[in-house]
């Protein structure tokens, strides 16, 4: 799971915490935004209305990657289109 708080404007920062302390919540910080979490089904459901509620969908975006399904799966959430991983994918 990844996440993009915007922090610029006044309830920015109150928001990243939020939402940090759901991920930590839930999984282990591997990177500043970025979290490994093993959930369950019904733990997903929660952690991503948890994230939905904590997070101001036109400014914010949270990206969720379930590495568990064939294909891969990429749930987003929020602000910015959600990338073709169909397509050609540079690293």
């Amino acid at each position: 799971m990844t996440y993009d708080v915007r922090t610029a404007d006044e309830d920015g920062p109150r928001r990243l915490r939020r939402v940090a302390k759901i991920c930590v919540n839930h999984g282990v910080r591997v990177q500043k935004s970025v979290f490994e979490c093993k959930v369950t089904p019904a733990q997903r459901v929660i952690l991503e209305n948890d994230l939905r509620e904590a997070i101001d969908e036109e400014k914010d975006s949270i990206r969720l990657y379930d590495l568990g399904s064939s294909p891969s799966k990429i749930t987003h959430i929020g602000a910015k289109e959600p990338m073709d991983v169909d397509g050609l994918l540079m690293f």
